[in-house]
């Protein structure tokens, strides 16, 4: 993978970004996504952000590699705090764990002023992302599910909307459109899960009985049932 030829996951990320948008690629790593998006000329301006130095260093270094110290801004700083209200029409994070997205997400809501796009890539949990988008004013617009090396990815599209998205429990853990359409992904990634939800309600019924445990049972069998009938 380089910023002329991204990883299919980084790829289904940049085909949610439309022409002319302002992106801020959030936990950047080698700022290939937006290095990318500027050179196919779908943006014109872009800001890396990076928290850990050796990523940042990495990100600097592509960006100059490419030319693109014009158009691409690289920031050091956690999360959000990179970002100034309005600067941006568009925010990307991925490759990071659905409950540390939305705790960046979280963290710096006041930095998502004028931002009207997020676009979203857990590699696990996109359930609490999708919790999160509900509570906060944002409306999934679009999902896509793939496969690459063995693991299955989601990203999720959202934008700003002042009417609430009314999701069921099944469409908040499976995903609303990714429910609808059930691709072999989607399928492949449910029947795994499953496999691993059953083996470990074996394992809770071996335990000694507690109400706290009784109460994570209850929770588990309701996922095992979610999941049971997406996929039959």
């Amino acid at each position: 993978m380089n910023s002329n030829q991204l990883s299919q996951r980084l790829k289904a990320v940049a085909d949610f970004v439309k022409d002319g948008e302002t992106v801020a690629d959030i936990g950047s790593d080698h700022a290939y996504l937006p290095c990318y998006l500027v050179k196919a000329q779908k943006i014109h301006k872009a800001i890396a952000g990076e928290v850990v130095e050796g990523p940042y260093q990495s990100a600097v270094k592509q960006v100059k590699q490419d030319e693109l110290t014009e158009q691409i801004d690289v920031r050091k700083g956690n999360g959000l705090s990179v970002l100034s209200p309005g600067e941006v029409t568009t925010v990307t994070i991925a490759g990071m764990g659905g409950p540390l997205i939305s705790e960046i997400l979280e963290n710096g809501k006041d930095r998502l002023e004028g931002v009207k796009k997020l676009i979203l890539q857990p590699n696990i949990s996109a359930v609490s992302i999708r919790h999160w988008l509900l509570e906060n004013g944002w409306q999934i617009k679009d999902e896509k599910i793939l496969e690459e090396d063995r693991k299955i990815y989601e990203v999720i599209l959202a934008e700003r909307s002042t009417v609430r998205q009314p999701l069921s429990q099944q469409e908040l853990l499976l995903g609303p459109i990714l429910l609808k359409e059930k691709t072999s992904a989607f399928i492949t990634k449910w029947e795994h899960e499953l496999i691993q939800l059953r083996n470990i309600q074996k394992q809770m019924e071996m335990a000694e009985q507690s109400s706290s445990l009784t109460e994570k049972k209850k929770q588990l069998e309701q996922k095992i049932v979610l999941i049971e009938e997406a996929i039959k």
